[in-house]
């Protein structure tokens, strides 16, 4: 299969917004990175990546406070959305952000034949995945289901990727179909792969997914190439499955190895790391016969949740430490970024439902839980929130655990934030929450996932889906 060639950008990102030391919120403002853009009061809505010391440019973020003390996305007032779009917590995205987010990984990999492979897992709203298609990414399948999104989105089959641990018969058919690369993940898995190859008709490009047992220094919800992980075959184990693969000549061709190491990783020295070992397999492999063109290093490149202004490694940085040894093998490298492409274009802005105290903890209660935004509950994922508007004079800064109405102890959005006492109805976002937010939401006490709007290049307001109701749900029950 021919490489793909990305086309070569070099924009010139703007200096982001500097955010106080502090990770918790202060009333500090902003002037805004882009001139504010005079807001109509009928808003039309319209359906619709480390060294440990790494030479980085940081991305521009799209949501900054300005010198009036309010929240703009794109120079467009939040307030002013919340006054337009219906009455419950949303997701807001900045359009421009992810093209951005897209052009400083192409730019990265330019002088290098390369997929962008995004992670659907991440976020997959349609008309994102389309945006992201038409920006010329490639796309990470790891269900049948998401293999099948990305085909509706329109992205070509040559240039995804199709992971997973437990992938099932009925959708490797579909993958071999539609000639998607898959990964070898498990003796069954070849297995299967053999089998929809047969079923098809159709050989099969296949990598092995190697467990390079590299540390990724993460959450270990979130690790994924370390010896403990569910994911990958053992690398002790790479002899076998290069005879079990020989063994098929007209089902497969290994034309890669891939490894993925886990998310939110910081340094980028452990992606050099596991790249050296990999270049290793790769020399063995092609040892065998094997012509291997491709190697896929994943995703999993962080992003500042904390708002700290800690200088985190960039697309640039990650690529720059793999770039001689894909040159030096001659291979077409694959990337699987999901959170450094989607995480910091989103809030999820809510409305403050009151405040309260038991005697020892005061909360700021919203009407956003743990069923929109999963991950504080989940793993303690920490993510950076703030008011929407000016306080009243009066306001007295405290500490508050934001929570939600679900009727659990563990539905918080924040602990321990210092934030002045808001007022019912104030809105409040929650965020960098454009990965693992809305893809992770859940109708949980019976709270309907909400719609999702994005702010276009022009700054007008595009709905990009539809809020779920309460029909919604009873239609899951009609004729039985």
């Amino acid at each position: 299969m021919a490489a793909t060639h990305l086309v070569s950008h070099s924009p010139s990102l703007p200096k982001s917004l500097k955010y106080p030391s502090n990770p918790t919120p202060k009333l500090s403002f902003f002037k805004p990175i882009f001139p504010l853009k005079p807001i109509s009061r009928n808003l039309c809505v319209r359906a619709a990546v480390s060294t440990s010391e790494p030479q980085t440019q940081k991305f521009q973020h799209c949501f900054m406070k300005s010198g009036d003390g309010f929240l703009y996305c794109e120079g467009v007032k939040v307030q002013d959305v919340m006054e337009t779009v219906e009455k419950r917590p949303f997701y807001l995205y900045s359009k421009p952000q992810i093209t951005r987010n897209v052009e400083a990984y192409k730019a990265a990999l330019e002088g290098l034949n390369s997929i962008i492979g995004y992670a659907i897992k991440a976020n997959n709203n349609l008309k994102i995945l389309e945006h992201l298609r038409g920006l010329g990414c490639g796309a990470v399948l790891v269900s049948g289901n998401e293999l099948k999104l990305a085909l509706r989105a329109g992205f070509d089959p040559t240039k995804c990727i199709f992971n997973g641990n437990g992938k099932l018969l009925e959708d490797l058919v579909i993958a071999a179909q539609e000639g998607v690369f898959v990964n070898i993940d498990s003796e069954f898995d070849l297995d299967n792969i053999v089998a929809a190859a047969r079923i098809s008709g159709k050989k099969v490009n296949v990598l092995l997914r190697i467990n390079p047992d590299v540390d990724p220094q993460v959450h270990p919800y979130v690790a994924t190439g370390n010896k403990s992980s569910k994911f990958g075959i053992r690398n002790e184990k790479l002899q076998w499955f290069l005879d079990a693969v020989k063994a098929h000549p007209q089902e497969l061709k290994l034309v890669g190895a891939h490894c993925h190491l886990g998310s939110t990783i910081t340094k980028v020295d452990i992606f050099r790391d596991a790249a050296v070992l990999m270049v290793n397999y790769i020399d063995e492999i092609r040892s065998q016969g094997f012509e291997i063109d491709y190697l896929n290093i994943g995703g999993g490149l962080g992003i500042d949740y904390y708002h700290s202004g800690a200088v985190l490694p960039s697309p640039r940085d990650l690529i720059d430490t793999v770039r001689e040894l894909v040159l030096s093998r001659n291979l077409n490298l694959i990337i699987e970024p999901g959170r450094s492409l989607i995480a910091n274009t989103c809030c999820l802005v809510n409305r403050v439902t009151g405040v309260k105290t038991n005697g020892t903890k005061n909360f700021i209660v919203i009407d956003g839980s743990m069923a929109e935004l999963i991950r504080p509950s989940l793993y303690d994922a920490y993510q950076h929130i703030e008011l929407v508007s000016p306080p009243p004079a009066e306001a007295v800064i405290s500490r508050f655990d934001v929570v939600g109405p679900v009727c659990e102890s563990a539905d918080f959005l924040g602990k321990d934030r210092e934030l002045p006492a808001p007022s019912r109805g104030t809105g409040l976002v929650v965020h960098d929450a454009g990965a693992y937010c809305m893809s992770m939401a859940s109708t949980y006490n019976l709270k309907m996932r909400p719609p999702e709007y994005w702010v276009e290049e022009d700054g007008s307001i595009s709905k990009i889906r539809h809020g779920e109701t309460f029909e919604d749900h009873l239609r899951f029950f009609e004729g039985l």
